[in-house]
C-alpha cells in the first residue's frame, strides 16, 4: 500500500511545510517535490494532483489525531474528562506543529467548495467522537438531556476551531494548550445540568 512507503510520508510532510510557507495556490508540485527530496514525477506515483496532496495531508494528520483521541478518551472516567482531553489534544496537536496549524486553519479555508467537501468527509469521524462524548454525558446525567446534539457538536468544534485560528492569526503569541481548561469550563458550564 502506498501509504506505508517512506516517500509517501516524506511528500506529506514536505507538502505541509511548503503550503504553510507559500500558501496553497502558490505551492507548485515541483516545490513540494524539491522539499521532499524526490523527482517531480515521483509525486504522481502517490497523488493525482495538488488537490489530492492537500486532502491526503488532512486525511493522514486527522486520521492519526482521531485514533489518538479515541485511545486517550477511552480510559477517562466520565464525559466531562473526555471532553477536556479532546480539547487539550486538539490544541496540543496544532500547537506542536506550526505548519500544520497554518494549513488547517488558513489554507484549507481558501480552497474550492469541492475540496472543502472532501475535507468535511475526513472530519466526520472526529465529529462522531464529539457526538459520542455528548451522548455519554447526557446518559451519565452530567449534561442536560434536552441538548440538540448536532448543534452542540457544531458549537464545540466551532469554538475549538476558532480558538486555534485566532492563535495562528496572532502568530502564536500565547499558550494555546494552556487555554484548554478555560474553554472546557466555558463549554461545560453551558451544558451542565442545573443544580437545584
Amino acid at each position: 500500500m502506498k501509504k506505508n512507503k517512506p516517500k509517501y510520508m516524506q511528500i506529506i510532510e514536505a507538502a505541509v511545510e511548503v503550503i504553510a510557507e507559500n500558501g496553497y495556490h502558490a505551492s507548485q508540485v515541483s516545490k513540494i517535490a524539491k522539499k521532499a527530496g524526490v523527482a517531480d514525477g515521483t509525486i504522481y506515483l502517490y497523488f493525482k494532483n495538488k488537490e489530492d496532496i492537500l486532502v491526503s495531508v488532512f486525511n493522514e494528520k486527522m486520521g492519526q489525531f482521531i485514533d489518538q483521541i479515541v485511545y486517550s478518551t477511552s480510559d477517562r472516567q466520565d464525559a466531562n474528562e473526555k471532553l477536556l482531553t479532546l480539547i487539550t489534544m486538539h490544541f496540543r496537536q496544532l500547537a506542536s506543529d506550526h505548519h500544520l496549524a497554518v494549513v488547517t486553519q488558513l489554507e484549507l479555508r481558501q480552497s474550492n467548495k469541492q475540496l472543502r467537501m472532501k475535507i468535511n468527509e475526513v472530519l466526520k469521524p472526529y465529529l462522531v467522537v464529539i457526538d459520542n462524548i455528548i451522548r455519554e454525558g447526557i446518559k451519565e446525567g452530567i449534561f442536560r438531556d434536552d441538548l440538540n446534539i448536532p448543534l452542540v457538536r457544531q458549537m464545540i468544534f466551532g469554538t475549538l476551531d476558532e480558538t486555534v485560528t485566532n492563535w495562528v492569526m496572532k502568530d502564536q503569541k500565547y499558550d494555546l494548550v494552556g487555554q484548554s481548561p478555560d474553554v472546557h469550563a466555558l463549554i461545560t458550564n453551558g451544558l451542565s445540568v442545573k443544580k437545584r
